[in-house]
């Protein structure tokens, strides 16, 4: 598909993965400082940060089930993620040009929503227990980060790869997402801050200037996936990839290379 074409024919898809991504950026924000921040009645009333982790990871678990169900989410797919979209691009799912379209819209989203954020919370989006959100390198340092975005972007692409192409499970991806995500801000995100995402990293560092290690959020959450796809293709080969929707039982369109009716009708009594 030429670009001009792409894009006059999908821009509505573009725009809704900015859009996601800019909402979940400007949610994390506002959960982050409410439990962070020094001033925070919640932080007072949870001074253990375990609990406040299992608490945010509730919250975002929350918003990504939400945002993938979304009648949004549900028509482009819901990637809000560049890594998820190179993998489906390697997966033969989604054409380059939309590929790249939704690359740059999320990364477009991901600092809108950041500016919109700090506007709304000014000066406590840049206090120290905030940091714009900013992804960083735990105790471990940089080696750490990278092996901890390596695996959690393996194992999270890797479930939601069998459980979608699944035909009596594919309707739960939504729900597995929201749970692998919430159960990594609980146990990873000392190692790493937890990112699984380029654009979501780039936009805090872009932000509130926060440069160190940025190469790791670029590339240990793509390559995990990738990881998880090849692996994928290797034990069940290419024919066993319906889709690159996240959540297809809808009657939104899909601009992806679609299989999925063929899995509907196999889990069709």
């Amino acid at each position: 598909m030429p670009m001009r074409r792409a894009l006059h024919e999908h821009w509505p898809e573009y725009l809704i993965e900015a859009a996601l991504l800019a909402i979940f950026m400007i949610a994390a924000t506002v959960y982050t400082v409410a439990l962070e921040h020094p001033s925070s009645p919640l932080r007072a009333a949870l001074p253990s940060a375990l609990a406040r982790r299992a608490v945010m990871g509730l919250w975002i678990g929350a918003t990504a089930v939400a945002l993938i169900r979304s009648p949004w989410g549900k028509r482009s797919g819901a990637h809000f993620n560049p890594s998820t979209t190179l993998t489906f691009l390697r997966l033969g799912k989604i054409a380059p040009w939309d590929a790249l379209f939704y690359v740059a819209f999320q990364f477009a989203g991901a600092v809108a929503g950041m500016g919109v954020a700090r506007l709304a919370l000014g000066a406590a989006v840049a206090h120290p227990s905030v940091a714009y959100i900013a992804t960083l390198p735990g105790a471990h340092g940089v080696l750490g980060a990278f092996a901890g975005e390596l695996a959690i972007a393996f194992v999270l692409m890797g479930t939601v790869l069998v459980v979608s192409n699944l035909p009596r499970f594919d309707h739960l991806t939504p729900w597995v997402v929201g749970a692998l995500v919430g159960t990594y801000i609980l146990l990873e995100a000392p190692l790493s801050g937890m990112s699984l995402n380029p654009a979501r990293s780039f936009a805090p560092a872009l932000v509130g200037e926060l440069w160190p290690a940025l190469w790791i959020y670029f590339t240990a959450p793509p390559l995990g996936m990738l990881l998880a796809a090849e692996l994928y293709l290797a034990v069940r080969g290419a024919r066993a990839v319906h889709c690159a929707k996240l959540d297809h039982r809808n009657a939104h369109r899909c601009i992806f290379r679609c299989r999925f009716d063929e899995l509907a009708s196999v889990a069709a009594p």
